[in-house]
């Protein structure tokens, strides 16, 4: 009798939680990217990082260009905390219907991720690269540096579109010393 207790107060303990906190906010990719702006360099400022980057402790930087197979090359470099390179080097596809806005990466064949932009200057001089899972979360920008009001806008939009910013954590950027350089 007592196995069978404890299974039963424990589906009657699940039974009365409190129901589940809403869903957040949908995840929305900005309506449209010119990917030839979007090629290049970029500085991460911050991120919810995703599990490969746990090693990385400065220069964080993502490189994006064309390959002739009509996909986009990605390669991405950081030091790591005894000052050694890291890098990971994959390729993203456009998702279509979505003005470049959706791709999916891999830089492991045949596990493929999210990547949405959304957030992204007029200038592209900063972009916010979200996974719809709320999960991962990117600021990027074209130099080591972003003003805070920047920093402020890009991270008003993640919190917008349901990013739980607790976890956030701020990129150091050392101008004199780049991976890959």
């Amino acid at each position: 009798m007592k196995r069978f207790a404890l299974p039963c107060l424990l589906l009657l303990a699940l039974g009365a939680a409190p129901a589940r906190a809403a869903d957040p906010a949908p995840v929305r990719s900005v309506p449209a990217v010119d990917l030839d702006r979007y090629l290049g360099r970029w500085y991460e400022i911050g991120s919810l990082p995703m599990f490969f980057q746990r090693h990385c402790v400065a220069n964080t930087t993502a490189e994006y260009r064309r390959l002739d197979n009509g996909k986009i090359g990605v390669l991405n470099r950081c030091l790591n905390e005894k000052g050694g390179a890291e890098q990971a080097e994959g390729s993203a596809v456009v998702v279509d219907g979505h003005g470049n806005a959706q791709l999916k990466v891999t830089f492991m064949w045949p596990f493929r991720g999210d990547y949405w932009v959304i957030g992204l200057a007029p200038d592209y001089r900063w972009a916010l690269v979200g996974t719809p899972n709320h999960r991962y979360l990117w600021l990027l920008s074209r130099t080591p540096q972003l003003s805070q009001t920047d920093i402020d806008t890009a991270l008003a939009i993640a919190g917008e579109q349901g990013f739980k910013l607790d976890a956030w954590r701020r990129t150091r950027q050392q101008q004199d010393v780049r991976p890959g350089d």
